[in-house]
């Protein structure tokens, strides 16, 4: 499993992140004289994380107004579900439903006895019961991975150097200019608060993209399935560009929990995109069906 060594980069991406929150604490020490600011910033990166920790199973059922479900209502979703809990022996999670046509899908919590998977009512009608089953597959390996965490951490630090990132901009327009051997510094915490923030959210979309590539393997492996979930991606794809969301700041910052980018594929560039294309994800599955079948 992780044929693309994606465990590998998810920690040199998150170390990366965290050098980036540190970096930051130099520059501002060094430009003060005061050593204190690398520590204040990394409690700062350790209190969001553990705020994200906490927090993570509640950012996405809000934005997307999820609503729970019980058997008699979902039959199916529950059966799908137990099934594929049973299997990987993982506690049952909540199950949620989003009163939108756009088809998705997502799960959250810090872990497996927190969980919630949800699903939209676009999707529910868009895919058959074999697709369903494969894109479920997918959101409980973001559970069984701890995906949710890693993504809600990400975020959470990525916002943390943005903040800080346009503190330090403000700071640089009206603390003066300073004496001669100041100026050195002040241009170091100008460049960093311009460009730390960019940095930081491409080093947190990129571990969304990564962590995306291990879920569709994981899946596909739980439901020995493959393509049923390649089929899913397919008409996902199709289904997000005719009924996009709209993005608002709160389905933005839970649109990493999603299987599909659920805005206009227009709107959002490669680099700054929380998911992989969808081609290269479905070449992926297809490869792995493939496999399976040389067995």
């Amino acid at each position: 499993m992780h044929r693309h060594h994606n465990g590998i980069k998810t920690a040199a991406l998150f170390g990366g992140i965290f050098a980036l929150l540190l970096s930051i604490g130099w520059v501002v020490a060094s430009s003060t004289r005061n050593s204190s600011f690398i520590w204040i910033f990394a409690l700062i990166g350790l209190g969001m994380t553990a705020y994200s920790y906490w927090n993570s199973d509640k950012l996405a059922l809000r934005a997307m107004h999820a609503q729970p479900v019980s058997e008699a209502q979902a039959p199916g979703l529950y059966r799908i579900v137990r099934e594929l809990s049973e299997k990987a022996g993982q506690p049952m999670p909540r199950l949620y439903v989003s009163p939108t046509d756009a088809p998705n899908a997502f799960a959250t919590g810090r872990n497996p006895q927190n969980a919630a998977v949800c699903c939209t009512t676009g999707i529910l009608q868009l895919l058959d019961e074999r697709e369903l089953r494969g894109v479920l597959g997918h959101e409980l390996m973001h559970v069984y991975n701890r995906d949710i965490l890693t993504g809600s951490v990400a975020a959470a630090i990525a916002g943390v150097i943005s903040t800080i990132g346009q503190m330090l901009s403000f700071g640089m327009m009206f603390g003066g200019g300073g004496r001669e051997d100041d100026r050195g510094g002040a241009l170091a915490g100008l460049a960093m608060a311009i460009l730390a923030p960019i940095t930081a959210t491409v080093i947190q979309l990129a571990i969304s993209r990564t962590r995306e590539f291990d879920a569709d393997e994981d899946g596909a492996t739980l439901t020995g399935d493959p393509l049923a979930l390649a089929s899913a991606l397919s008409k996902l794809e199709r289904g997000t560009s005719r009924a996009p969301l709209a993005p608002t700041k709160d389905v933005v910052n839970a649109s990493h929990m999603m299987i599909a980018n659920p805005f206009r594929a227009q709107d959002v560039s490669r680099l700054f995109s929380t998911h992989p294309p969808m081609a290269e994800r479905i070449a992926r599955l297809e490869a792995m069906a493939g496999g399976y079948q040389q067995r």
